[in-house]
């Protein structure tokens, strides 16, 4: 009996690893979902069109991997479409997504915070204030 729990016990912990989450640092471009999945890359100087007519943007890796950033509004991600972008933030083993804790743009030489959870927060109290 107490092989069989063991045994139980061990399959579960096994199963629970896959979905552990991590944290991570990824470095790309934002691209839209569509152009990715073409194998193409948004085209520079367009990006109005573009975040017209893509509905899910994606941060596209140097090595062609792509991750899909959940958590960030879609108008902040169209805001940054061809730019070099880090995204600071936890994700689970096995998924192409990351939960962003900062959004970072690569300008000047340098990266600089344009979203963050933290920004979020900060917002979202301000619009709840009453004057």
């Amino acid at each position: 009996m107490r092989k069989l729990l063991l045994s139980v016990a061990v399959v579960l912990a096994l199963s629970l690893v896959p979905m552990m989450a991590f944290a991570a640092e990824i470095e790309g471009t934002v691209q839209g979902f569509t152009c990715v999945t073409q194998g193409k890359v948004c085209p520079v100087g367009q990006e109005d069109p573009i975040a017209a007519a893509e509905n899910v943007f994606v941060v596209l890796t140097a090595t062609g991997t792509y991750y899909f950033v959940p958590n960030v509004d879609r108008a902040v991600m169209a805001r940054h479409i061809a730019e070099k972008v880090k995204i600071v933030g936890e994700m689970k083993s096995g998924m192409n997504a990351i939960n962003a804790e900062s959004l970072y743009s690569y300008k000047n030489g340098k990266w600089q915070e344009d979203w963050s959870v933290e920004m979020m927060k900060g917002i979202e109290k301000w619009l709840t204030v009453q004057p």
